[in-house]
């Protein structure tokens, strides 16, 4: 199950990738960088929600325990390419990295977190996985 887990979180990596260029290139120019950011961050929301629904029937938790288990290694990779790579390959300073989840300025990243944690048992439990 870790396998497919991560196969899938792939997938939901490329969806975010490919929605981040989007962001940059159609969201902001049409809009502002705060509306940009909302906006492609509830798309990616809903992206993950579809990804978990779509392939949850392959990921097949047994029981609720696995789902959240595989919703907290979506959560880790995920901050851990996020601060990896942005610092590391795209040279980003940390104070810009955990700028992304200062609400109170209206970054709203943190909701693809949320997602991440919770998408795998919400989308197994009323497929009737466990």
């Amino acid at each position: 199950m870790v396998l497919r887990a991560i196969v899938i979180w792939l997938v939901i990596l490329v969806l975010a990738i490919l929605n981040g260029a989007f962001r940059v290139g159609v969201l902001i120019p049409r809009s502002s960088e705060a509306a940009g950011h909302v906006v492609s961050t509830l798309m990616l929301c809903g992206l993950i929600a579809f990804v978990s629904w779509v392939t949850i029937a392959w990921l097949h938790p047994a029981t609720w325990a696995h789902a959240a288990a595989v919703a907290m290694l979506w959560v880790v990779m995920t901050v851990l390419f996020e601060f990896g790579f942005g610092h590391f390959v795209a040279g980003k300073p940390w104070t810009d990295l955990l700028a992304d989840y200062n609400i109170l300025r209206g970054r709203v990243w943190i909701l693809v977190l949320v997602t991440l944690a919770t998408a795998p048992c919400l989308a197994a439990r009323p497929r009737g996985l466990f």
